[in-house]
């Protein structure tokens, strides 16, 4: 079984954190692995990726005409690629050597017809202390409560998600119009689109390994208190069209919100009462306040999408 993965990019500022990725899933334990690298429209990235990538036996590198945006992106690459498995990655990400094997394990032992893993954080300017483990998702990494063990999940994250090659073509794909649909250019979750149409169309989900697991780079502004209160914002909004867009689009936030209020909270307050600490009230408070953020752009979904559901 060949794995294909694709890899975007487009900015010289950030070629360096793509060369660590690249490298990532060119020094996989897993033998049969081609690399296919998209440069969104970038000629000076394109030339240098060539330079360093282009004699690679296992690369094959593509660039845009412009820049075209991270799913169209990824489509292309899944164009040009020839496994009978197609892989994601981004380029501020580093896959563990056994990503692509456990990956592989899922298709030939569970019979998957996509696959993900565990996605873990990499805090490039340390962890910021009053984030919760149960919103790590805001910052691209699997967060407290996601699953319980290896099995069947709605969708993991667009940095860790594989497909057989013919279900993503039969698909057609990631929703290019995602996060641009109707001028909306904070709608999010192209994952989760494309996953929620394969569940309509074939009845299965992603099969969730947690030890495929890929680091995600946390940079320093995606610690910061603001950036990370308006990320809640537009993710909650986020959840709400993709309701809109879909059926079952919003079934694992409700499971989330569910454990959140009957099990997360109460465990917290709990937790506190035994050993009291600035910390941990600072945490649960932060709990309720990313709740509310998400919440409140759930409710502006409500507003906006009536019209168009």
């Amino acid at each position: 079984m060949k794995v294909s993965v694709v890899l975007c990019t487009y900015t010289m500022d950030m070629y360096d954190h793509f060369a660590e990725a690249a490298d990532s899933v060119l020094s996989q334990t897993y033998d049969d692995v081609e690399l296919a690298v998209i440069v969104d429209g970038t000629p000076e990235v394109y030339d240098r990726v060539e330079e360093e990538y282009g004699d690679c036996e296992d690369v094959v590198v593509h660039c845009n005409d412009e820049n075209a945006g991270l799913l169209k992106s990824r489509n292309k690459g899944a164009e040009i690629a020839s496994g009978d498995v197609v892989a994601f990655i981004d380029d501020d990400a580093i896959a563990d050597e056994e990503w692509v094997e456990r990956l592989v394990r899922a298709y030939e032992e569970e019979d998957a017809i996509a696959a993900g893993g565990k996605m873990t954080p990499e805090w490039l300017a340390g962890k910021p202390s009053f984030l919760p483990e149960e919103f790590y998702w805001l910052v691209g990494v699997t967060h407290r409560g996601f699953a319980d063990g290896p099995g069947e999940v709605r969708n993991t994250f667009g940095s860790n998600i594989s497909f057989r090659a013919d279900i993503f073509e039969e698909l057609g794909g990631f929703d290019a119009n995602i996060g641009g649909r109707k001028g909306d250019a904070n709608l999010q979750g192209g994952e989760t689109e494309l996953c929620a149409r394969m569940r309509e169309q074939y009845g299965r989900g992603v099969w969730y390994d947690p030890e495929a697991t890929v680091a995600h780079k946390v940079f320093d502004y995606r610690t910061d208190f603001f950036w990370l209160l308006d990320r809640a914002f537009w993710q909650g909004y986020s959840k709400r069209a993709m309701e809109t867009l879909v059926q079952e689009g919003g079934s694992e936030e409700g499971e989330f919100i569910g454990n959140l209020l009957t099990e997360f909270v109460p465990g917290r307050v709990k937790k506190l009462a035994r050993s009291p600490s600035i910390a941990a009230v600072v945490q649960l408070m932060m709990l309720l306040v990313f709740t509310l953020c998400v919440g409140s752009g759930y409710v502006y979904g409500l507003w906006k999408w009536f019209d168009r559901s």
